[in-house]
């Protein structure tokens, strides 16, 4: 259990690379603090998260928890990163799962972790499917034991970008047969964004 805790706790704090935002009323504020002017970031993206964007949540959310133009306070940065979260955003998702993942300014609860994390992994999210893959491998949140789902889930994160799940996907292929490896190989083939991830394998199971 312990070294999934720390690879999701880790990632929290490396994934916080803003995206640019699709909207015109977003830009200036995403420009602002991509430039490091923290205080017109605050000013520009406040009504914008007041008034329900996600982007702007999402970005309030990263504001308060690294404490960047504001005093850091993970109740609100868990509270933004919330609102956002409930709109589809998946980066904001995948926050809320690492927070509740890790009891950081909320009750720890894995089953809640896997949730978002889940939510977030659906939509292609390649850090959310590094966490989720990592809860099938040591058998975390009720999750049971699956080789083939980890693999799968690492083979999506890793075609995303992490570089943590190809080597996770390296170390546990060792420990797989080529039927298990094959399986997992074509459900990340088949596997398509916005559709549910699978919750069995049929040949990954080890309890």
């Amino acid at each position: 259990m312990k070294k999934p805790f720390l690879a999701i706790a880790l990632a929290i704090v490396l994934q916080f690379g803003l995206q640019p935002g699709a909207l015109a009323g977003f830009a200036e504020g995403a420009s602002a603090y991509n430039a490091r002017n923290y205080a017109l970031a605050l000013k520009e993206i406040t009504p914008l998260a007041k008034a329900g964007n996600a982007d702007a949540q999402h970005l309030m959310g990263l504001m308060y928890y690294m404490g960047r133009g504001v005093t850091r306070d993970y109740k609100q940065a868990f509270a933004w990163h919330h609102k956002a979260a409930l709109q589809g955003k998946s980066d904001a998702q995948y926050v809320v799962g690492a927070m509740y993942y890790t009891g950081n300014a909320v009750p720890q609860d894995q089953k809640h972790a896997v949730t978002w994390f889940r939510k977030a992994a659906e939509q292609g999210h390649a850090e959310a499917q590094h966490a989720l893959g990592l809860m099938y491998r040591y058998h975390v949140a009720g999750l049971p034991q699956d080789s083939v789902l980890a693999y799968m889930l690492w083979n999506l994160a890793a075609a995303g970008g992490n570089r943590n799940a190809v080597d996770q996907r390296a170390a546990i292929a060792k420990r797989m047969t080529q039927e298990q490896i094959e399986e997992a190989q074509a459900l990340s083939r088949t596997w398509k964004p916005g559709t549910a991830l699978p919750t069995a394998s049929r040949t990954g199971s080890e309890g």
